[in-house]
């Protein structure tokens, strides 16, 4: 194993998480793991292929039909702290460590604990965001309350697609999800089951059953590793690609030991149909603006299918994060306005019958615990079936109309780069135009901006067709709202801000489309670069050695 020195200033914290016992429990599991790892990505990569060669689209696998078929078996039930899962916080870096408290004395039903959207995986933050995590379980911080009475701490690893640069086994960099996992783990798993609070967690961007397959082997290893039960850890499946969509039963199969149940969310799921088949005109995705919401028949379909599914085998389903924030004065007619917004789209979930869902605004976790108090009865809404739900193929490929619209593609350029920037910065997420924004709304701002050059869509506006030097000149007219939005105030920062911009005209421009736009970033030179001078691009990069 090889690890890299520690990040100044943070002696205690890698001292504490990198102990030996740590490093040779995360040696066995990357190296028991890492091969079947390789063999996922690949399989997304021949998935990907032969659907571009084929012409074929996802449907219901033959393969599997008999899992689907087969009406007596449930997931196994989860445990009394998860059994109300109303209202999450959303996009909580745990690096951030005043955010972190906060969460934890509110009144949320649990804390999604985000390594992934909402956290730029930076060595810093990773080692920063564990070590807070251990403190929580260890009840290390003042003023708030033990683990067993604290809101629940719902771990979100990587995911798949991502590489940990600073720890490297038998010669290879080793997969972040593990590295973070493992150390999760190792530390916190064993307190967190004895306190009846865990350990519990999110999988991201997972694309078939066999991922959710290898994730179970992964458990049931980390549990006889640990000297804990079979089934002692809970995993809820972010379900944010739309060929997972088509496997969802053999999902909560293969996890049905260890399942917390399934979360379906707008963007990361619509930025999937454009990563698989955005070369196909057929599905050019419209302005996200003005036509993409989940009363469209595609993201309706999905939402349905997915509680249906969850609640027939006894599982959990959650919607989506609200990302609105309320305005400070809370007697402002604009706080109205956005609360009457969230409340307007979050009662579509409730009415669907999900069990919970995110907010990232901490002020809106009791408004929206009122919604379930009003609009449901008792902890959860497992008992809605929906038996008469028919979901089909078409359903769930089948894109909404609408066009594109200037306001709609300077929004996507907008939000890209300052998502680039706020990564150079070593921040997962930031503010714009009164909500917050992640690498969820990142993936779909990109993705959209990168079809509607390659299939030179028309503006409604004006007829003018969207090229690269269209959004190029639209690039260098939203600097000037961006440097405000960023608070540049230095040449350090303007440089940073136009190293974003740069980045991200070249991402949209690719001849071949960037799976995902964090992968792209992680890899990236002027992003590893920022990470050695601790955020700023502005100067010559720290030498390694």
């Amino acid at each position: 194993m090889d690890l890299a020195p520690s990040p100044p200033g943070l002696d205690l914290e890698y001292q504490t998480i990198f102990s030996t016992g740590s490093l040779v429990f995360l040696q066995e599991l990357i190296s028991t793991f890492d091969e079947e790892v390789d063999r996922i990505l690949k399989l997304r990569i021949s998935r990907k292929a032969h659907l571009d060669l084929s012409g074929d689209l996802p449907e219901f696998s033959e393969v599997t039909a008999h899992v689907r078929s087969d009406p007596t078996w449930r997931v196994r039930p989860v445990p009394p702290r998860l059994q109300k899962r109303h209202v999450d916080v959303g996009d909580l870096a745990p690096c951030d460590t005043q955010r972190l408290l906060q969460a934890l004395r509110s009144p949320a039903q649990g804390l999604q604990i985000d390594f992934d959207d909402g956290n730029c995986p930076t060595y810093r933050n990773q080692i920063k965001g564990i070590f807070n995590v251990y403190e929580v379980v260890h009840n290390k911080f003042p003023d708030t309350p033990p683990i067993s009475q604290a809101p629940v701490l719902m771990l979100r690893p990587r995911a798949w697609n991502m590489v940990e640069h600073n720890m490297m086994v038998r010669g290879k960099e080793v997969p972040g999800p593990l590295f973070d996992f493992g150390l999760l783990m190792f530390h916190c798993g064993k307190l967190l089951f004895d306190c009846g609070s865990g350990p519990f967690f999110y999988l991201s961007k997972m694309e078939g059953y066999l991922e959710a397959r290898l994730w179970n082997k992964i458990f049931e290893w980390t549990e006889h590793k640990l000297g804990l039960p079979v089934g002692s850890i809970k995993a809820t499946v972010l379900i944010e690609n739309v060929l997972a969509a088509f496997e969802m039963e053999e999902i909560l199969y293969e996890l049905r030991d260890h399942s917390a149940g399934l979360n379906c969310g707008i963007w990361d799921y619509s930025a999937s149909f454009v990563n698989k088949f955005g070369h196909r005109e057929a599905f050019l995705l419209p302005d996200r603006s003005k036509y993409v919401n989940m009363e469209k028949r595609f993201l309706r379909s999905y939402m349905d299918l997915l509680v249906c599914t969850c609640h027939q085998r006894g599982a959990l389903a959650t919607g989506g994060m609200a990302a609105l924030l309320l305005p400070p004065d809370k007697e402002n007619a604009s706080c109205r306005t956005v609360l009457a917004t969230v409340t307007r789209l979050k009662l579509l979930e409730i009415d669907a019958g999900v069990d919970g869902f995110m907010v990232y605004d901490l002020d809106l976790i009791e408004p929206m615990q009122k919604l379930f108090q009003l609009h449901t009865h008792g902890v959860n809404q497992l008992h809605q079936l929906r038996e008469d739900l028919v979901v089909t193929p078409d359903d769930l490929l089948s894109m909404p109309a609408g066009g594109v619209t200037l306001y709609g593609l300077k929004y996507n350029i907008a939000v890209g780069i300052l998502f680039i920037e706020a990564w150079l910065t070593g921040k997962g997420h930031f503010f714009y135009r009164g909500q917050v924004e992640d690498s969820a709304t990142a993936e779909i701002s990109r993705s959209q901006v990168w079809q509607w050059i390659r299939h030179q869509a028309l503006l409604e506006d004006n007829g003018s067709v969207v090229t690269r030097g269209l959004v190029t000149d639209l690039t260098r007219e939203v600097m000037g709202e961006l440097r405000e939005v960023t608070h540049c105030q230095t040449v350090g920062d303007e440089q940073r801000l136009l190293n974003a911009a740069a980045m991200f005209l070249e991402v949209v421009q690719k001849r071949d489309f960037p799976e995902f736009l964090t992968t792209y970033l992680n890899l990236d030179h002027t992003f590893l670069s920022a990470q050695d001078q601790g955020g700023s691009t502005g100067s010559t990069p720290r030498a390694k050695l």
